[in-house]
């Protein structure tokens, strides 16, 4: 497959109060950016930060004006700055990097050589990673179960380090879905993709901004969106504990006929919860796990109903021309 004799490469640069990570990073992408061929444009987007990230961003900006900055009204997160930054892109391919330097720069010419080969989408596979101990546990444990639980392959141990041809970065950019997950789009779109191993490195400077909190919301959102299997889940397990009630009471009941075989326990039938309450129980839980999952795709349709923007930018900082 052809690409331009001439390319516009444009990298998307999420960031959320990376004040002293930036520096680095400008210097960095500068320098492995004098590799690649064709032209360049960098789009930072400011995720709500309440730091110096967005006065870095315009001094950059208005220094080198390949580089633009976009900030949010306020935090909405890092798919969201990740979908805005494609939504920004003019290049004939677009690339994702975050801004704490994890996925190196100086990888990125590999991707770019596997785009003019032919390759759609191109993405990073992490080798290793240098995160506390915990973390990658969760990690390892979360993209096994999402590989059995997706519809479609989603690569386990790939983040959003990659790259997209401009076709893919158009289909992307008009799903009009809002709890997304990127790495799922990037492989429900098909095409020719081509996987990168690399080694993801400790941050270049500050502190890790990503919580528990946010990593499980992620990992939800990739759960609901690309799997039902929790709905027929529910089904197989309210068939399981209405069989286990039906069990338990049957033995409750047997037990009482026979007190004699409570007796080596030194117990005797008053000790038996009633066969109402062991049903009661059990069905209560059916209903409250079913009730919860239900809940959990209910709640994204609604979020979808409201159609409410994923974004709001409220302030920008490029070249005008």
């Amino acid at each position: 497959m052809s690409r331009p004799q001439d390319p516009l490469i444009s990298v998307i640069v999420p960031c959320y109060n990376e004040e002293e990570a930036l520096p680095i990073l400008f210097q960095r992408l500068e320098a492995a950016m004098r590799s690649w061929p064709g032209r360049h444009e960098v789009i930072c987007i400011d995720d709500g930060s309440n730091d110096r990230t967005w006065a870095l961003i315009q001094s950059q900006a208005a220094a080198l004006p390949h580089w633009r900055g976009h900030a949010f009204s306020r935090n909405f997160g890092h798919q969201a700055a990740v979908s805005a930054g494609l939504a920004k892109a003019r290049g004939d391919a677009a690339v994702v990097i975050d801004a704490d330097l994890q996925d190196p720069p100086e990888e990125l010419v590999r991707f770019i050589n596997e785009w003019q080969a032919g390759y759609d989408v191109v993405y990073g596979v992490r080798e290793s990673r240098d995160d506390p101990a915990l973390k990658q546990a969760l990690a390892w444990v979360f993209y096994r179960i999402m590989e059995k639980l997706a519809s479609i392959h989603i690569p386990p141990d790939s983040g959003d380090f990659a790259l997209f041809d401009r076709k893919v970065v158009d289909i992307i950019t008009r799903l009009p879905e809002r709890s997304r997950y990127l790495r799922g789009l990037r492989s429900w779109v098909g095409f020719r993709q081509k996987a990168l191993v690399f080694k993801r490195h400790a941050r270049a400077a500050g502190q890790a901004h990503y919580t528990l909190r946010a990593s499980l919301q992620l990992a939800l959102d990739g759960v609901f969106s690309f799997s039902t299997v929790p709905l027929r889940l529910a089904t197989y397990l309210g068939f399981g504990l209405c069989g286990i009630a039906l069990g338990l009471a049957g033995t409750s009941l047997l037990l009482r006929q026979w007190p004699a075989a409570l007796a080596p326990l030194g117990l005797g039938p008053e000790a038996l919860p009633s066969s109402l309450a062991l049903a009661v129980a059990l069905f209560s839980g059916v209903q409250l796990v079913c009730m919860g999952v239900l809940g959990e795709y209910l709640g994204r349709i609604y979020d979808e109903v409201k159609a409410r923007p994923t974004w709001i930018i409220a302030r920008s900082a490029e070249d005008p021309h």
